[in-house]
């Protein structure tokens, strides 16, 4: 066993299923562990080293950002904050932002910001938020209780109450829940579950949450922490769908590997938050918000968000190709892949022991490579995988 691991062990709470490898320096899509043992990376950090490892456009910026202003309080101005929120603003059409640090603050915001807008407009008693069953929307006590699925509502009571969950694609229930229960504020959905098992929600629900919110003046909230920042092949998921929601958060992927939160507001919740109402002493760290420019810059210049739909497809494919694949499910490089016979857990395992790195969620496969990520190392991941299922 390693020293490293006898005495990260010894001093860190056992909160995670780490696999015994110790990963010490990165380049592209490759980690390298302490022994000097090289991965292909399909899961990026769950999605969070969006531009792999140690990108050198995004290395300098971070670099440069660290020599100049590593840090003030939110009393005062950065202009690296600046550019990015009026670059955020471009890119989403959203009307302005909060900086976090997690996908969970940002998601705090996000229900601070309905709560608030309702109680403005209708005053006490409309404060209800509609989550979906199996969605994931953070590990807060109120994020939690957000969030649909049974299996983390315990422990910690009570929770944080006001959160009502629907079944995904019922348009039925939801309307019905919408039709009478009459303290709802808001809906809060993911366009692809993550942790729930990569499930893509219908359009026509999706349609049905928009039309009916639209209609009651309830908010509609768009949880893209994993789906955002070019994962699915557009910026945000919601493109795919078509639509625009009242308030977005976003996460993971945005500041290319260095902690950040967004919460985007659209016209309608541009100003529901005022002076003392929010705050957080890290969030638009300049330092991070270097990060993020530089993966700003990458993710929007000119093909690179076809390309990445283009390798979604491409690993699909290839995919389905494999006897052992059920199935592939998910949009762009944010996918699960449906076994017929193994179990996700082993497989992981086992990929980790021949040099790829993988992710489950739920009883499936979880792939969430670098927007980067070029096709001969796709390739070389895949046939690892392949070579995985194909035992027997």
């Amino acid at each position: 066993m390693s020293s490293t691991i006898d005495k990260f062990d010894s001093h860190v709470m056992h909160t995670y299923g780490r696999l015994p490898i110790v990963l010490d320096k990165g380049k592209g899509e490759y980690a390298c562990d302490e022994d000097n043992k090289e991965y292909i990376d399909f899961g990026s950090g769950i999605g969070t080293n969006s531009l792999g490892y140690c990108n050198e456009k995004w290395a300098d910026a971070v670099c440069a950002q660290v020599r100049s202003i590593q840090h003030t309080s939110n009393y005062f101005y950065t202009k690296v904050q600046a550019e990015l929120a009026e670059k955020l603003c471009a890119v989403t059409g959203c009307k302005n932002m909060f900086f976090g640090n997690s996908g969970a603050e940002a998601n705090e915001c996000a229900i601070k910001i309905a709560r608030k807008y309702s109680f403005d407009k209708y005053g006490q008693g409309r404060q209800t938020i509609v989550t979906l069953v199996n969605s994931f929307h953070g590990r807060t006590v109120t994020t939690l209780s957000a969030t649909g699925q049974d299996v983390f509502h315990n422990y910690f009571f009570p929770f944080t109450p006001g959160f009502v969950h629907t079944p995904a694609n019922d348009c039925a229930a939801l309307e019905k829940l919408l039709d009478e229960d009459k303290t709802i504020c808001a809906v809060m959905i993911e366009f692809i579950q993550g942790e729930g098992g990569i499930n893509v929600l219908n359009k026509d629900f999706v349609d049905d949450i928009f039309r009916i919110c639209g209609e009651k003046d309830i908010l509609v909230i768009a949880d893209e922490i994993q789906s955002g920042v070019g994962r699915t092949g557009t910026f945000l998921a919601s493109e795919r769908f078509g639509v625009k929601p009242d308030v977005t958060t976003l996460a993971k992927g945005i500041a290319g590997g260095l902690p950040m939160g967004v919460c985007l507001a659209g016209e309608k919740c541009a100003d529901v938050l005022g002076k003392g109402m929010h705050g957080s002493t890290f969030g638009g760290n300049p330092v991070s918000c270097a990060g993020a420019l530089a993966v700003l810059d990458t993710v929007t210049s000119a093909g690179f968000l076809d390309e990445v739909a283009q390798k979604g497809y491409y690993i699909t494919t290839k995919l389905l190709e494999i006897p052992e694949v059920e199935g592939v499910d998910g949009i762009g490089l944010m996918m699960g892949i449906r076994l017929k016979t193994k179990k996700a857990p082993e497989v992981l395992a086992k990929a980790a022991e021949n040099g790829l790195l993988i992710l489950t969620a739920k009883d499936k496969l979880r792939l969430l490579p670098p927007l980067t990520i070029s096709y001969e190392e796709i390739d070389k991941g895949i046939e690892i995988l392949k070579n995985i299922l194909e035992e027997q």
